[in-house]
């Protein structure tokens, strides 16, 4: 797969080819949606809690006689039963992440990225680099391109005068290519790599 490159001004920079094994797969929606759920189930805080009987400070003597009072039998006052009692079977302090296989994790990547791919979504820029590292000039030649929603993925580095000049731009995330990941891919329209990018994803999955 053959695709033009440009510069951020706009300017034609080549062209480079995509290797088909990463960006030419038919995408699989499955496997991108198991990917995007093992994501979110890792990063949920997991801090819910509510207080089970043995928690709450209530007094455990038994409430009334057993028999003769025309009710139900009861002892402790702390069951989920009466109102200040603990909760039962409330949510516990616990992680929700799950294990997903590495070789799974790959190939929800590729199919994301082939994906952008197919639906004409994914723009190649030669570099970051801005003379003026400013979020006006940044803006203008973000509306040049065409870019409203994007996820730029830079290479080992990201150009820290690029990152903090689109930093205050709304819908418009900067990752270097260790971050990549399906989740953030797919939340933005566009996906704008750079060359160092296209040959760190290319060495990776080699």
């Amino acid at each position: 797969m053959e695709l033009n490159v440009t510069t951020l001004e706009g300017k034609a920079a080549g062209s480079v080819n995509l290797s088909d094994e990463i960006f030419g797969l038919e995408p699989r929606t499955d496997l991108i949606q198991r990917v995007i759920n093992w994501q979110l189930a890792k990063r949920q805080a997991g801090t819910h809690k509510a207080k089970g009987r043995a928690e709450v400070w209530r007094t455990g003597k038994k409430m009334y006689k057993q028999k003769g009072t025309g009710g139900a039998r009861h002892g402790s006052a702390r069951v989920p039963q009466f109102r200040g009692g603990g909760r039962a079977f409330g949510p516990v302090v616990r992680s929700h992440a799950f294990d997903l296989p590495k070789k799974v994790r790959a190939l929800g990547l590729k199919h994301a990225l082939s994906a952008k791919a197919k639906d004409g979504s994914l723009v190649l820029i030669d570099n970051t680099e801005m003379k003026d590292a400013k979020t006006k000039a940044l803006i203008g030649h973000f509306s040049g391109l065409g870019l409203t929603s994007a996820l730029i993925i830079d290479g080992a580095e990201v150009n820290m005068g690029f990152a903090q000049a689109a930093r205050n731009i709304p819908q418009i995330d900067v990752l270097p290519i260790q971050g990549i990941n399906v989740y953030d891919i797919l939340r933005r329209q566009k996906l704008v790599l750079t060359k160092a990018a296209v040959d760190a994803l290319e060495a990776r999955f080699k």
